[in-house]
C-alpha cells in the first residue's frame, strides 16, 4: 500500500500567511462547487470536517476558491489533502491535482499544475499533495485554486488547503556555506616535534588535497569517450571522479531488435572510465515512459512481458554488478507507467527493484525523475514514492533528482532547498543526476551554475552531483548549457566558474608556517598528501598520505633534516 500521509516541512522565515480562506474546510464558506455537489462531512484529515465532492461531469471540477493577494512573479507553496472514495474501473490509479487558474487582463487564462500526485487509489486513504507555482509576471486579473483530476465517476473528500507566499532567503549563501563547512569538511589535527637544531620558523607544512571524496561527475557519450575527440576524453579523466552513461545502457538503444544487444560500447566505456579511477552510475535498466519502450517489447503482455523484463534486468545487472556503483532502475516513474499499465499492476515497479536487487545486491539502486527540484509540481509525490519504496524493502538506496532547468530559468536557491527538504523527508540519500541550466550569456550561465551547485553541495542530504554533459558539441541542449564551447574546445566562462568551485574553492590546499607545535586545518573530505619543508626545501622522506572522512584525523610529524 502506498503511504498516504507524511509530515511536511515548514521553512522558518520563508513561508508567509496562507492566502486560502477557510482552508481547514470546517464549513463550505468561501468554497465554490458550481455544477456539482459538495457537502460537509466528518471524514477529515485534520480538524473536524472535510468537503465531500460528488456529481461531477468534468474531470476539472472540484472545490475552488478565488485567491486574493497573488502578486506578479510571486512564488507560492501549495498544499492540500484528498481522499478518493472509489476507483476508476480498468485503471491502476488516477492523477489528483491542485490546479491554479490565472485570468489575465488580455482575456487569456494561464493554467498552472501546482501539485500533482499520480496513480492515486482509494486504498491510499488521505493523500498529501504539495507543490508550488510562480505567478505570471504581469497582467493578473484574478486567480483561482481548485482540485481536479479524478474521473467523474470518482467521488472524493478534500481538506487542509493552503497557499503561502515563499520569500527569497537573503541568507541562503551563508547558510549553504555553513552546511558545506559542517558536512563536507573535518578537522585535521597536527602535532609537530622538531629535531635539535631546527626552529619553528624554519618549517612549513603543506597540506595538499589530491582527490575529493564527494562525487562530482558528468554524463558521458560513450562513443565519443571511446573513439572521438581526445580533448573530450581528457577533460572527463582530468576533472571528474564520477560518470554516468548518457544513452548507451538504455534498453531501446542497447537492444533495438530482440536479441541484438550492443554490450560492447557501454561496457568498454565503463571499463575505460574505471581505469582512470572514475566511478560509474549506470542509466537506466527500464524506462516506463511510453515512447521509450523498445518497439519489439510493445506487443508483449502477461507472463511473456514479465519474463522479458526479468531477463533484461537480470542480464544487464548481472553483467555490470562488479563494474558500476549505481543503477537507475525504472526511469521517470512519476511520468510513465507503461509496464504497470500493460500488466494492470500498480506495484509492478516494486517487482523491478526486487529483481534488480537480487541480481546485484551490492549495487545501489535509484529512482530517478524530473520536475521534482527544478520545479515543484511533483516534489511531494516523489517524497511519497520514495517512502513507499523504502518501506517495501525492495533494495532502494536513494533518489535521483534530474534538475534540468528550463530555458532562462534561474535556479532559485530558496526553492531548491525547499524541494530538497521535502524529498529528504523520505530518509534516503539524494543525488543530483542530470544537472544543466540554459542561458545564452556564458557569464550569466556561470552565475546560475554556481548558484545551483552551491545550493546542492550545501544541502546535507545530497551525496553527489552529476552534470548532464559539458561540451556544446555533445550536449543535448547545445551551447546555451555548455561549459566547453565549439570545435576549439574552449572552456567558457561557465566552465571556468564550475572548475574553480570544484578544484579550488572546494579543495583544500594549505601552506602553514609553524608558529607552534600544534595546529588544525579544516579540510574537505578526500585524499591528502602532507609535505614538510625546512628553509624552503622539502624533506621527501617525511611525506605522509591519508584519507579524511567524516571523523577528524590526527597527523604526527617529527621534523628532521
Amino acid at each position: 500500500m502506498w503511504l498516504a500521509t507524511v509530515l511536511f516541512c515548514v521553512v522558518p522565515g520563508v513561508l508567509g500567511q496562507s492566502l486560502v480562506q477557510n482552508g481547514d474546510m470546517e464549513s463550505l464558506t468561501h468554497w465554490d462547487c458550481g455544477g456539482f455537489h459538495c457537502e460537509l462531512t466528518t471524514d477529515h484529515h485534520s480538524g473536524h470536517h472535510g468537503i465531500k465532492v460528488s456529481g461531477r461531469s468534468q474531470t476539472w471540477q472540484g472545490p475552488s476558491q478565488t485567491l486574493h493577494g497573488i502578486k506578479a512573479n510571486g512564488l507560492y507553496k501549495v498544499e492540500g489533502y484528498i481522499k478518493l472514495l472509489n476507483d476508476q474501473s480498468g485503471h491502476i490509479g488516477q492523477n489528483v491535482e491542485l490546479e491554479i487558474a490565472v485570468s489575465l487582463n488580455n482575456g487569456k487564462t494561464s493554467y498552472l499544475s501546482a501539485a500533482t500526485h499520480p496513480l492515486a487509489r482509494s486504498s491510499d486513504g488521505w493523500i498529501h499533495i504539495t507543490g508550488d507555482f510562480n505567478a505570471p509576471s504581469q497582467g493578473i486579473k484574478d486567480v483561482r485554486i481548485y482540485y481536479q483530476g479524478p474521473a467523474t465517476s470518482t467521488n472524493f473528500v478534500t481538506d487542509s488547503v493552503s497557499v503561502t507566499p515563499v520569500g527569497s532567503n537573503p541568507n541562503w549563501r551563508a547558510e549553504s556555506d555553513a552546511v558545506i563547512n559542517r558536512v563536507r569538511k573535518s578537522d585535521i589535527n597536527f602535532a609537530v616535534s622538531l629535531a635539535s637544531g631546527i626552529n619553528l620558523g624554519q618549517v612549513e607544512i603543506d597540506v595538499i588535497q589530491t582527490k575529493k571524496s564527494f562525487a562530482f561527475g558528468t554524463a558521458v557519450a560513450c562513443d565519443e569517450y571511446l573513439h572521438g575527440n581526445t580533448k573530450y576524453q581528457n577533460f572527463i579523466n582530468q576533472h571528474f571522479n564520477w560518470a554516468v552513461t548518457e544513452n548507451a545502457l538504455k534498453w531501446n538503444i542497447m537492444e533495438p531488435q530482440k536479441g541484438h544487444i550492443n554490450y560492447q560500447l557501454p561496457l568498454d566505456a565503463i571499463n575505460k572510465l574505471r581505469s582512470h579511477g572514475i566511478k560509474v552510475r549506470a542509466h537506466n535498466i527500464i524506462w516506463s515512459v511510453d515512447n521509450t519502450v523498445p518497439q519489439w517489447v510493445r506487443p508483449l503482455s502477461g507472463n511473456t512481458l514479465k519474463d522479458t523484463v526479468k531477463h533484461r534486468i537480470q542480464d544487464i545487472v548481472g553483467r555490470t554488478k562488479n563494474l558500476v556503483e549505481h543503477w537507475d532502475v525504472n526511469n521517470e516513474n512519476l511520468h510513465g507507467f507503461w509496464f504497470q499499465n500493460k500488466l494492470n499492476d500498480r506495484d509492478y515497479n516494486l517487482d523491478m527493484f526486487r529483481i534488480a536487487h537480487q541480481a546485484g545486491p551490492n549495487v545501489k539502486l535509484f529512482l530517478n525523475d524530473y520536475a521534482v527540484v527544478a520545479s515543484g509540481g511533483l516534489t511531494g509525490a516523489y517524497r511519497e514514492q520514495a517512502i513507499r519504496f523504502k518501506n517495501a524493502h525492495v533494495g532502494l538506496y536513494g533518489v535521483g533528482v534530474q534538475c534540468h532547468f528550463q530555458p532562462n530559468q534561474y535556479p532559485d536557491p530558496t526553492l531548491i532547498k525547499q524541494h530538497l527538504d521535502t524529498i529528504a523527508q523520505a530518509g534516503v540519500p539524494i543525488w543530483v543526476t542530470e544537472l544543466d541550466v540554459i542561458n545564452d550569456d556564458a557569464n550569466k550561465r556561470a552565475d546560475w551554475y554556481e548558484t545551483a551547485l552551491r545550493a546542492f553541495y550545501g544541502h546535507p542530504a545530497v551525496e553527489g552531483i552529476m552534470l548532464w554533459g559539458f561540451w556544446s558539441k555533445r550536449h543535448w541542449r547545445g551551447e546555451p548549457a555548455a561549459l566547453v564551447s565549439g570545435d576549439s574546445f574552449t572552456v567558457n566562462a561557465a566552465g571556468n566558474r564550475v572548475l574553480n568551485l570544484l578544484e579550488k574553492q572546494w579543495m583544500t590546499h594549505v601552506y602553514h608556517k609553524l608558529t607552534g607545535h600544534n595546529f588544525k586545518v579544516r579540510g574537505f573530505h578526500g585524499n591528502y598528501e602532507v609535505r614538510v619543508k625546512i628553509n624552503g626545501k622539502e624533506n621527501t622522506s617525511l611525506r605522509q598520505h591519508f584519507t579524511l572522512g567524516s571523523a577528524s584525523h590526527s597527523v604526527h610529524i617529527h621534523v628532521t633534516h
